[in-house]
């Protein structure tokens, strides 16, 4: 020690009173660490893993506003834990702003020692550093899957506004998850679906494909289809026009700020690679 053990598999719950959609299932993935420490460091690492698992979330885009930490009183801690602690999310549900994304335990040395009692196997481990012999404790992050996913849906869910064709202003929705969450992480999209364009469109779709998931679509306005794509989350738009055909460069745009940046087909792998990193 200090080492840890980390599985995800399916788990589940006689819930009553299933709901919130996703909130509360009777059937659900579970995300588990335990992690082994030496007795006396346990505080420290217990606290290194409750920052560790708040910062977690904030990184991958859900804004610190929205979490905060709930400490389980004395009183209510479960038979085996020294202390508890929960992420919370802001899923402002009717009645309940704030539910659980996951709790944070230091389970002390009780899972080894009733191991150890029940199987009769010497669960101990010898520190050859000090010559000691100790059972180790665990502290245990446990997460579900569901209430991560819908959090990162939640917070990533935008309203704003975008030109339209008419020189208005539409009410756009848009996913603004980050990049390495999002499902799609390039849409290539032919101004027309004349052979001219949707040959060199295709080919470049087909060639990004062998890094990231590609969505092709050729299907309405031009307008319409970054619309599509701004919901579902894709962190970019590549655009095949009439002056590709004269200058071999496409049409980047960027989900969240709309901002559009003319590429050269040979430089666009390498363009998105960076822009993509973790992906």
């Amino acid at each position: 020690p200090p080492f840890g053990i980390a599985n995800i598999g399916k788990s589940f719950r006689n819930e009553i009173t299933p709901g919130n959609f996703i909130f509360r299932t009777r059937e659900f993935e579970q995300m588990e660490l335990e992690f082994f420490v030496k007795p006396g460091t346990d505080e420290e690492w217990h606290q290194k893993w409750i920052d560790e698992r708040l910062q977690w979330y904030i990184d991958l885009g859900i804004r610190p506003e929205n979490l905060r930490f709930y400490e389980h009183p004395q009183e209510a801690l479960s038979h085996y834990s020294k202390r508890t602690v929960d992420i919370e999310y802001a899923y402002n549900f009717q009645g309940s702003k704030w539910g659980e994304l996951e709790g944070i335990a230091n389970r002390t040395d009780y899972d080894l020692k009733v191991h150890s009692e029940g199987s009769g196997e010497d669960l101990s481990y010898f520190d050859q550093e000090t010559n000691e012999r100790w059972i180790p404790y665990v502290i245990e992050p446990a997460a579900g899957l569901g209430r991560a996913f819908m959090a990162f849906l939640v917070d990533a869910y935008t309203e704003d506004e975008a030109p339209n064709s008419k020189g208005g202003v539409d009410t756009r929705v848009v996913l603004k998850l980050d990049r390495r969450l999002a499902p799609v992480k390039v849409a290539v999209l032919p101004l027309s679906k004349k052979p001219e364009l949707a040959e060199p469109a295709e080919k470049i779709a087909a060639q990004l494909r062998q890094l990231w998931n590609i969505e092709y679509d050729t299907s309405g306005a031009i307008g319409r289809r970054y619309r599509r794509q701004d919901e579902i989350g894709t962190p970019f738009c590549v655009t095949v026009d009439f002056d590709t055909l004269e200058d071999n460069a496409v049409t980047v745009r960027e989900r969240d700020s709309m901002e559009q940046e003319r590429v050269k087909i040979e430089d666009l792998q390498d363009y998105l690679a960076t822009r993509l990193v973790g992906c």
